[in-house]
């Protein structure tokens, strides 16, 4: 079961309560207007019926039922063909798939079949089917009943949301059957990869028509379906985590080498891969378009990667680390800042949470890709890129001095690294002095905790700059007096405010400058 996903069920009570309502009240108003007729004649209901059916009466009820049986396959095609081109033809197969829909469709169909042979055989003068001929009448009732139910059942099931979720509970199912219960592997595989697609597929249409709460809907339904299947992961067969063919041909794996295949059978992730080429994809799609979807597809990412942490899968978060770092790449290339912005937050979320699991190595190596894309994005002219890393950094090496790592130097000289290739070849002094401000309060943080060598480093660090730009960042810490940014924004915070104890250690900071001139 996906525990992980936060299901939508489809209720089966309201089409219930629908046909019980509706059966009640024409069987209720039939009873009363006939009670009149019952009070008067000394006849029963069953020979009113055997007289009715003597006559020919069944003979009309296959038009009726024809009829009905019209009425529901046009409404229900021409529904069905307007969600399949606004979202996925996925939903023609799930559709035709579903079993009450099958059952309804083949209960009109049963009815007007047995309509035929009643209205046929009620000709003859020799016998009358009295028994087929009530049946008959009872299943032609019961198929007007369910007219109202079965459409409310198909406007559900057409629900974007829930397609979504079937969508991804039948990828989910597909390796279920496959890695587990070892029931057509090969083809399971095949169901599990076309189902991410078609996943991938709708959150597309989505972008192309501006529908972020379907998008967003499909992006969380993967990432999820992903969670779950991290899960599951150690029960899965061995087969389960070979490539077929099939799936080396698929588009994402078709144009990579033979050595990186290998890698991937051997680390056993050809499906978060997929799962991952896939966001990589709408990721692109979405720069400087739906930037909420970037974000989204960024928080995911980093469950995913918590996720295979907790599970103890290295592979996984090493993979997932390597598509923030693609994620970046495509942003700054992009030039969108705010989508930087926000993706280094969910990237230093996760380089915290392997801190505090212990991955040290890997939290050092988050913390050298936030200085080479710091970098990056100021040589290309995107200095705010740059100092959002350092801040996030100073985050970083905070986490590392309480939990008392053994790389927490290693941190720290990568922050003090941050800004030299920029200072060499750039003279943004708005985004450099961002830099030095975001070192000035990680200083402060170390004195207030009692680390003053560490502190001191920074001093050292900075020994030599102008003190017209020191005095200037002192002025500028101690007018900030509020911890929220004065405009609204996703992480809410001012990046330049400092608590009263801080604020203390500042002034202490600053004194060293003046007692080393």
């Amino acid at each position: 079961m996906m525990k992980h996903r936060r299901h939508s069920q489809t209720s089966s009570k309201g089409p219930a309560i629908a046909l019980i309502s509706l059966s009640a009240i024409s069987g209720l108003l039939f009873l009363l207007t006939a009670a009149f007729d019952f009070a008067r004649d000394d006849i029963s209901l069953m020979d009113i019926f055997y007289a009715s059916i003597s006559n020919g009466a069944v003979s009309g009820l296959p038009e009726v039922i024809i009829g009905i049986l019209g009425v529901s396959i046009t409404v229900v095609a021409i529904i069905v063909e307007l969600a399949s081109n606004r979202y996925t033809a996925r939903i023609t197969d799930l559709f035709m798939a579903s079993g009450v829909n099958l059952a309804i469709l083949s209960f009109f169909v049963i009815t007007g079949m047995l309509c035929l042979w009643v209205t046929v055989t009620t000709g003859s003068s020799q016998m009358v089917p009295h028994v087929a001929s009530m049946l008959t009448i009872a299943f032609v009732a019961a198929s007007l009943l369910l007219l109202l139910p079965y459409f409310s059942f198909v406007f559900h099931f057409l629900n974007p949301h829930n397609i979504i979720d079937r969508m991804a509970g039948s990828v989910f199912d597909a390796v279920t059957k496959g890695g587990i219960d070892n029931h057509h592997p090969k083809r399971q595989k095949t169901n599990a990869v076309r189902g991410i697609e078609q996943l991938s597929d709708l959150a597309s249409g989505a972008i192309e028509s501006k529908d972020k709460v379907v998008c967003m809907h499909a992006v969380d339904s993967l990432g999820y379906m992903t969670c779950d299947y991290l899960d599951i992961k150690p029960r899965l067969h061995a087969d389960w985590f070979t490539l077929t063919p099939l799936t080396r041909d698929n588009p994402d794996f078709v144009s990579m080498q033979k050595n990186v295949l290998a890698d991937i059978e051997k680390k056993h992730c050809w499906m978060e891969m997929k799962v991952l080429r896939q966001y990589q994809m709408l990721y692109g799609e979405s720069l400087n378009r739906m930037r909420d979807i970037n974000y989204l597809l960024a928080i995911n990412t980093r469950r995913i990667a918590e996720q295979a942490l907790q599970n103890n899968d290295p592979h996984i978060v090493a993979l997932c680390v390597k598509f923030f770092n693609t994620y970046l790449r495509a942003t700054i290339n992009a030039k969108d800042v705010r989508t930087a912005y926000n993706v280094l937050n969910q990237y230093r979320l996760l380089a915290q949470t392997v801190l505090e699991k212990g991955r040290t190595e890997i939290a050092v190596d988050i913390a050298s890709r936030f200085k080479y894309y710091g970098q990056l994005g100021f040589a290309m002219g995107l200095p705010f890129i740059l100092e959002t890393a350092a801040y996030d950094l100073c985050e970083l090496n905070e986490l590392a001095y309480r939990l008392d790592t053994p790389v927490r130097q290693q941190l720290l000289d990568i922050i003090l690294d941050v800004d030299k290739e920029a200072e060499e070849g750039h003279s943004m002094e708005a985004s450099l002095r961002g830099v030095r401000k975001a070192q000035i309060k990680l200083a402060t943080f170390y004195l207030v905790e009692g680390a003053t060598d560490l502190a001191r480093c920074i001093f050292r660090d900075m020994k030599d700059e102008l003190p017209s730009r020191l005095s200037s960042i002192q002025q500028e810490f101690a007018s900030i007096r509020t911890r929220e940014f004065w405009e609204i924004n996703d992480r809410g915070v001012n990046f330049d405010y400092l608590e009263d104890d801080r604020r203390e250690a500042l002034v202490i900071f600053f004194d060293w400058f003046q007692e080393s001139r």
